[in-house]
């Protein structure tokens, strides 16, 4: 681990996903055990609109019940970081000011997308946001989604700069991510994360403050476990826990082929997950996506049970 002493944001945060009713609105009452589940796993913080919450799929008044009802479970009791993601620099800040007023600690923002963009614009697009907004902002690396890769040199600059606050690393990069950790170890308060299920182990050998995995949703005390070993220094048994978890991953790869997009499969794996071990009510996604079926949903109890959390 790169620091001793950790700073607020760092450990285990993960993307919290958003259950819906089987008439496709926000299951609040779901989403209300969601969220305990991850308080009583130990998790160090909860990112609230992000690609695991289908942010992209929400109108802003079910932005809002999410954001809301997240922070009332939450009650202060770890760091609520916030996806403000949307296409452009002014759309991006009327969304930031908006979920810091319901209760976002930090935020959670990517690049522009849809618009055409560079380096050069998306610089002016973080330092743009960093000047309406008085709460920590963590650049989101996610070229799958956006289609623009974050350059080192430029979120190592941000950093620098005090611009942004960290970065949450989803761009499946193994070797930027080093070398991003490298760049940037002697920045102050400038914390990474991995998005990545199964290498979280070497990502805190490399130096991460953390992890914001979507598969901690069905299994954060494993997560933490891991966490915990590799801040104690005990490698052999964060490896150990990583792959228990790595097996436990193997959920998002039992629907059928083709049948689902790659988004509905993943996440519906993670919300099929849940509904088996009895945390919510259903595995309904988002429109358009379908969920996983009965057939699908029996792979996963067979991959859970095998692992211990059902």
């Amino acid at each position: 681990m790169s620091s001793p002493v950790p700073s607020r944001f760092h450990g285990v945060i993960p993307p919290v996903v958003t259950p819906r009713t089987s008439s496709g609105e926000i299951d609040v009452p779901s989403l209300e055990r969601v969220t305990q589940h991850l308080l009583d796993g130990g998790v160090d913080g909860l990112f609230v609109l992000g690609s695991s919450g289908e942010v992209t799929h929400m109108t802003n008044s079910e932005r809002d019940t999410v954001v809301r009802t997240i922070a009332g479970v939450n009650a202060g009791a770890v760091p609520l970081m916030v996806g403000a993601v949307e296409q452009t620099t002014n759309r991006v800040i009327e969304e930031a000011r908006r979920v810091v007023s319901l209760g976002a600690e930090a935020l959670v923002v990517t690049s522009q997308y849809y618009a055409i963009s560079n380096a050069a614009e998306t610089d002016t697009h973080y330092r743009s946001i960093h000047a309406a907004v008085d709460v920590p902002i963590f650049a989101y690396d996610v070229p799958v989604r956006t289609h623009f890769k974050l350059p080192v040199d430029l979120l190592v600059s941000l950093g620098a700069d005090g611009i942004l606050a960290g970065v949450k690393d989803s761009s499946g990069d193994d070797v930027s991510f080093r070398q991003l950790l490298l760049a940037a170890k002697n920045i102050p308060n400038f914390d990474i994360f991995t998005g990545h299920e199964v290498v979280v182990d070497g990502a805190l050998l490399g130096g991460a403050q953390g992890a914001v995995p979507g598969l901690a949703n069905v299994d954060p005390r494993g997560y933490k476990n891991l966490y915990e070993a590799a801040k104690a220094g005990d490698w052999a048994k964060a490896a150990a826990e990583q792959d228990r978890l790595a097996d436990v991953f193997n959920i998002v790869f039992t629907p059928k082929p083709g049948r689902l997009s790659g988004n509905a499969a993943g996440l519906g794996a993670f919300k099929t997950a849940l509904q088996l071990m009895g945390i919510v009510d259903t595995n309904t996604m988002s429109a358009p996506m379908l969920a996983l079926d009965a057939d699908e949903a029996e792979a996963i109890r067979v991959i859970l049970t095998r692992n211990g959390l059902l």
